[in-house]
C-alpha cells in the first residue's frame, strides 16, 4: 500500500547479489511478543508442517496438475461493494468462512499517522467491523490459523491479533533497538517463519529510526533480522507455495524481486523476477507457483508465471488497486482491493486455479 494522506512467495539460477553481502544482525524480541508458529503443541506443529513448507497446511494439494490460471488473457473483476475509504491486506479465514482486510483513513493527531479498522466480508454480501482502531496495513494467518498477522503503521511494528477474542500481542517490535518506519505487508511460512516489508508510507511526522533505509526484514523463533535493505519502498509480499522464494514488490523500483529461500527460513540470493510493472504493491501466488501482482499505475492485476512471463491482467476497477488474496471453500475466488480514496471497493473473479489465501 503505497497511498500517502499528503499526497492523497519456486527458486532457480539467480544472477543477483547473495544474502551474504547483505547487512546481517538480529535482535531478539522485546518482552511480551509473541511466536506466530504452530509449534504451541505437537499437534499443531504436526498439522502445520504436514503441508509445504510455504504455504499453510492443506492451501495447495501435492501432485496435482493445472492449466491456465486465468479464463481468458483479459479478465474482469466484479464488484462486490465500495464506498470504503482506502481498502488493504486481504486475507482469507477458512475457519469461518470469510475475509478479512484493512480499511484505512486519513492521518490524524500531531504525528498525521492513518487510523485503520479491519473489516469482514462474509459470503455472499454481509459487512461488519471486526476490529476497530487495529492500525493494520497487510494482512496474514498465523500458522495455526489461530491469529491475524498485521503489518500495524500505528505502533510502527508488526503485531498479532487473536482470531477468537481479538487480543493483541507484539510479534515484531523493532530492529536492534530501532523503531520501524511503518510496517507495510506480511506473509507467514507454515512453521511460522514471518517475512514482512517496511517503507515509509504511514511513518507520518514520526522520527526516521531507519536512516532512511526501507527494507525487508524475518522473524524466526522470536529474533528479527535483516533480510535486505537496498529496496526503495519494498512492499507487497509473497510465498511461493512449496516456500523456497519470496517475492517482493519495489514500488519505487517498478520492479518485483524475487529471493531464493533456505530450508531454514533465511533468505538467499536476490534476482529480478518482473523488471517493470508501474508501481507494485500487493501479491499472491497460486498453487501452480504463478504469481499475481497489483500495479498502481494501471489499476490492473498483472500474472505471470514462475518463470516471469506474462499470462495476462485481470481489471476490477480505473485506479487505485492494492491488494489480493485467494479465498473460499475451494480458494479459487481471487479477492482484489481497489478503488480511488473515499471510494475503495471489494471485488472478485472466479479463477482456474486455487491459491494462497493472502
Amino acid at each position: 500500500m503505497n497511498w500517502r494522506p499528503t499526497t492523497a512467495a519456486l527458486a532457480g539460477l539467480c544472477l543477483a547479489v547473495s544474502a551474504a553481502a547483505l547487512p546481517s544482525g538480529a535482535a531478539a524480541a522485546p518482552s511480551g511478543t509473541v511466536d506466530v508458529s504452530a509449534h504451541g503443541s505437537a499437534a499443531a506443529a504436526g498439522a502445520a508442517l504436514a503441508g509445504p513448507p510455504g504455504a499453510p497446511a492443506g492451501v495447495c494439494p501435492t501432485g496435482v496438475s493445472y492449466g491456465s490460471p486465468l479464463p481468458a488473457t483479459s479478465v474482469t473483476a466484479t464488484k462486490i461493494r465500495s464506498g470504503f475509504t482506502f481498502l488493504e491486506g486481504p486475507v482469507w479465514v477458512a475457519d469461518g468462512g470469510y475475509l478479512l482486510f484493512s480499511d484505512m483513513a486519513a492521518g490524524t493527531g500531531p504525528y498525521n499517522v492513518q487510523p485503520s479498522t479491519i473489516r469482514r466480508f462474509t459470503p455472499p454480501s454481509t459487512f461488519d467491523t471486526f476490529i476497530a482502531n487495529s492500525g493494520s496495513n497487510g494482512l496474514a494467518l498465523s500458522a495455526d490459523g489461530q491469529q491475524l498477522v498485521a503489518a500495524t503503521h500505528d505502533q510502527r511494528n508488526v503485531s498479532a491479533y487473536r482470531l477468537s477474542d481479538r487480543s493483541r500481542s507484539t510479534v515484531a517490535a523493532n530492529y536492534q533497538g530501532r523503531a520501524f518506519n511503518s510496517p507495510n505487508d506480511v506473509a507467514v511460512r507454515s512453521d511460522g517463519v514471518v517475512y514482512f516489508t517496511d517503507p515509509n508510507f504511514q511513518r507520518g511526522n514520526r522520527p526516521d529510526q531507519m536512516n532512511g533505509r526501507t527494507s525487508v526484514f524475518r522473524v524466526s523463533g522470536g529474533q528479527v533480522s535483516l533480510v535486505d535493505d537496498r529496496l526503495r519502498q519494498p512492499n507487497g509480499i509473497s510465498l511461493s507455495p512449496d516456500g523456497t522464494a519470496l517475492y517482493v514488490g519495489a514500488y519505487s523500483e517498478n520492479k518485483i524481486y524475487k529471493y531464493v529461500v533456505q530450508p531454514d527460513g533465511s533468505i538467499g540470493a536476490r534476482s529480478v523476477f518482473v523488471n517493470y510493472i508501474g508501481g507494485p504493491d500487493g501479491g499472491t501466488i497460486d498453487c501452480a507457483g504463478n504469481v499475481y501482482w497489483t500495479s498502481g499505475s494501471d489499476a490492473q492485476v498483472h500474472v505471470y508465471s514462475p518463470a516471469g512471463t506474462q499470462l495476462g491482467t485481470i481489471r476490477p476497477g480505473n485506479s487505485g488497486t492494492t491488494n489480493v488474496a485467494f479465498g473460499g471453500p475451494d480458494r479459487q475466488t481471487l479477492y482484489v482491493t481497489s478503488g480511488p480514496w473515499g471510494d475503495s471497493g471489494l471485488y472478485s473473479v472466479r479463477l482456474n486455479i486455487p491459491g494462497y489465501p493472502y
